[in-house]
């Protein structure tokens, strides 16, 4: 493939998670949990993932956010700061446990995993930020929320690498 065709298709991504993240923007989501989101520009990622690896991964999922702060008006902000943080931690551990735990850690439980330390790392930064870790305490009903909002984005994303036709 040459690097121009893999910069557009990578391009593609990003316009691809863009769109994904604007649309859970949109979604309200019947929880009683204040931030729980679905994670659906994940689905990209771990699709980038698995066809190109985790530095094209990592890129797509820093522009995606860098890209989505832009269009809503929180560039450089709080929120910005805990979706790259939480965008480029899930990121990498993703590209790790796909590279090191696949195929006996399943897509899926890449995404959970996914989903968990995306959590993880923004309620790192939020404690941060208000500069208390008393808001930890939040952090076991992000990962419990974690679970079917991974599940879903990485059965999503197998769904659609299954059906994903291989050109060379």
């Amino acid at each position: 493939m040459t690097d121009t065709r893999r910069l557009i298709i990578l391009g593609l991504f990003v316009a691809a998670a863009g769109v994904l993240h604007a649309v859970e923007a949109w979604l309200p989501l019947p929880v009683p949990v204040p931030g729980v989101k679905l994670g659906l520009a994940n689905i990209v990622s771990l699709v980038v993932i698995e066809l190109y690896g985790w530095r094209p991964a990592l890129a797509v999922a820093v522009a995606r956010v860098v890209l989505g702060s832009l269009l809503g008006g929180a560039f450089l902000g709080p929120s910005f700061a805990l979706g790259l943080t939480g965008a480029a931690a899930s990121t990498l551990a993703m590209a790790y446990a796909h590279a090191r735990w696949r195929p006996a850690l399943s897509l899926v439980g890449v995404s959970v995993l996914g989903a968990a330390v995306h959590n993880l790392a923004q309620i790192a930064v939020a404690a941060l930020l208000v500069a208390s870790a008393a808001i930890f305490w939040y952090l076991p009903y992000l990962v419990l929320f974690a679970l079917p909002t991974g599940l879903a984005t990485g059965l999503t994303a197998a769904y659609f690498l299954a059906r994903l036709p291989r050109v060379g």
